[in-house]
């Protein structure tokens, strides 16, 4: 079995390796974030969470769907992705934390909304994680886990197959998300775009 500081260990050092030019080695994922944005339905006032907010590029349509009267919180574990997110000016649209979403420094039922952009392949516990992030979601609310490509395109991007245990597959996903607080309410996975929606269970 994993140590989960081991894991933690792991994703630091792999995102800290590439949060300097990370958004440009993918410098046109701007429309696909927003859209995918579009699709969480929020409102004004509302509060969401960015999880795994890298270098916070899904935080400037976050900001705009709820307005100023809203709450926009991105959370990141390694702090060279955080340090490029305030370089672009991405903390003037959200709150920047240094935390694990495995452990969310964040009241339960407090939010209306999670967005997880690329986030479910990095969960050292995908059940136990995806538990944590429906604890500070209220009955109702949203959860958007989005990648700008598709399972198959980003599998030959990185050279690689698609495996039948691949979390982001629709006959998977819909079970571990229903064990974990969620019901999924859509699932798209395209060349253009993955994108699957649940709303958190009563």
């Amino acid at each position: 079995m994993r140590n989960m500081s081991d894991d933690h260990t792991h994703v630091q050092e792999f995102f800290a390796a590439r949060a300097a030019g990370w958004d440009t080695r993918f410098p046109d994922d701007g429309p696909a974030y927003a859209a995918a944005v579009a699709e969480l339905g929020l409102r004004e006032g509302d509060r969401v969470l960015d999880a795994g907010c890298g270098t916070g590029r899904a935080l400037p349509p976050l900001r705009a769907a709820v307005g100023l009267s809203g709450v926009v919180v991105g959370v990141d574990l390694t702090p060279a992705m955080l340090e490029a997110a305030v370089r672009a000016g991405r903390n003037h649209d959200g709150q920047l934390l240094l935390a694990d979403v495995t452990r969310l420094p964040l009241r339960t039922e407090s939010l209306n909304a999670v967005f997880g952009a690329g986030l479910i392949a990095h969960l050292p516990h995908p059940a136990a994680n995806l538990r944590e992030l429906a604890r500070v979601v209220r009955p109702g609310g949203t959860l958007a886990l989005f990648h700008p490509i598709g399972r198959a395109a980003l599998a030959a991007r990185q050279g690689r197959r698609i495996t039948p245990d691949d979390l982001r597959a629709e006959a998977g996903l819909g079970p571990l998300l229903a064990g974990s607080g969620w019901d999924m309410t859509s699932y798209i996975d395209e060349d253009a775009r993955f994108l699957a929606l649940a709303v958190r269970q009563g």
